[in-house]
């Protein structure tokens, strides 16, 4: 088992520095300039003298290139439909773009928040935790989320639409890379789709965003400056590839690479065709369990990610409740950072075993896990309605979507819930009448 033995952090560092240099301004001292100049020059130093430790070997059997990752990855069922069944999919795609749209929503205003603060918000608004509808009242609901839509549209009494999240946008994304370039786009492809179509992003994909602008090449987009390239970003991108190949979890897999190589390395882009792949199994199989476990097939086997995912498959049976998964991964990965991929597909695959086939149960107990818990929701919301189709969904859920789903993409500020559907599904048949 690998070692997370992360340092501890430096707890506000600069903001320490700042703080004592305007005490000091306030004060008359002398050189406070010159000092918190030499204090930056010593920061930057070690910054770097950090950035050059070099990396341990014995973990460098993890592969970027999609040849070698294929190479390093176990036998496993590539593809399980070798035409599209045309009524099944579309009762499933349509359960897995619903079902991910309502994880998202209702993780999406208590994201990242502890349990303690979710069960006193939920005490607050006199509602049951682990919710089981939308959240009554959102916090601060004037604030704007994403630049566009305000928090208290996330909520159940003032949803009209599917509101803007950047797990719904990467869905939309997705959708039009596959339209604009077709199934054998580039990673080229998705760096121009990026700055055509995203007028910001965060973490990993900011990174990237701006590296592109800055004329980066593609190909070496996610490593100018990206400390986020293990973070869950690339993982919540994955349900584009999944819908449009649906069954061929070898392809979606393929998708996902192209994807995830723009801004993510390692195990940041295998998070991302993990969940691919289990997304287009799911379709097939009727079953997210089993979806998850042939998502292992298309991983280096022996990475970090693919030993965890096996781990929380293993452990899954002693996971009772939202409580216990987040205790077992608080204690497993003590330090790592809360968006990072590892911790959190370890919750979403608890959401999923926990749930079963109660869809309520499946994204209300993933968001009570807390972490990056619209992320986890999302994609657990997603496997599951590709799995049982939309008619296991409670109508609730999806009742206030009213065929209207927003974003921030330029050019597209609102597109509609069943022409996504009914685009999806001639992306689909083309990808398997392609092959």
């Amino acid at each position: 088992m690998p070692s997370y033995n992360y340092p501890d952090e430096l707890q506000n560092i600069d903001r320490q520095i700042n703080l004592w240099a305007q005490l000091k301004t306030e004060t008359g001292a002398p050189g406070v300039a010159d000092k918190v100049a030499e204090i930056s020059g010593l920061i930057a130093e070690k910054l770097a003298e950090l950035r050059a430790l070099p990396d341990d070997a014995a973990l460098q059997q993890e592969p970027d290139d999609l040849a070698g990752i294929r190479a390093l990855r176990p036998a496993g069922a590539r593809r399980q439909w070798k035409t599209l069944p045309e009524a099944t999919y579309r009762d499933r795609i349509t359960g897995a773009i619903n079902g991910r749209f309502a994880g998202c929503i209702l993780g999406s205003i208590v994201e990242c928040w502890e349990i303690d603060k979710m069960e006193r918000w939920a005490a607050y608004n006199g509602e049951a935790f682990p919710p089981v509808d939308y959240w009554k009242e959102a916090e601060r609901p004037n604030e704007l989320k994403y630049r566009t839509r305000l928090r208290d549209t996330f909520t159940r009494s003032r949803m009209d639409g599917v509101p803007t999240d950047d797990d719904i946008i990467y869905t939309q994304l997705g959708l039009l890379i596959l339209e604009d370039y077709g199934p054998d786009f580039t990673v080229a492809d998705v760096g121009a789709a990026w700055m055509k179509y995203l007028p910001h992003a965060a973490t990993a994909e900011g990174v990237a965003l701006r590296n592109l602008h800055a004329g980066v090449p593609p190909m070496d987009a996610a490593i100018v400056d990206n400390p986020f390239m293990f973070w869950i970003g690339a993982d919540i991108r994955s349900d584009p590839w999944g819908y449009a190949a649906p069954g061929y979890p070898e392809k979606a897999a393929e998708f996902a690479w192209r994807d995830a190589t723009i801004s993510h390395r390692r195990n940041g882009i295998y998070g991302a065709m993990y969940f691919s792949t289990a997304i287009a199994a799911a379709f097939a199989t009727g079953d997210p369990v089993e979806a998850l476990e042939l998502g292992l097939a298309e991983i280096p086997a022996d990475s970090l990610l693919a030993r965890e995912v096996r781990w929380a498959l293993d452990a899954a049976g002693d996971i009772k409740d939202y409580r216990g998964a987040r205790a077992a991964v608080d204690e497993r990965f003590s330090g790592m950072h809360r968006i990072h991929t590892i911790n959190n597909a370890a919750l979403t695959i608890w959401g999923l075993t926990i749930g079963g086939d109660d869809f309520t149960k499946v994204i209300s107990e993933t968001v009570a896990m807390g972490l990056d818990n619209d992320c986890t929701a999302a994609t657990a919301g997603s496997i599951f309605g590709a799995a049982y189709g939309i008619d296991a969904i409670p109508e609730h859920w999806t009742r206030n979507f009213n065929n209207k789903v927003y974003s921030y993409i330029i050019g597209h500020p609102e597109f509609a819930l069943d022409d996504m559907i009914a685009r999806y599904t001639a992306l689909a048949r083309q990808v398997h009448a392609g092959d």
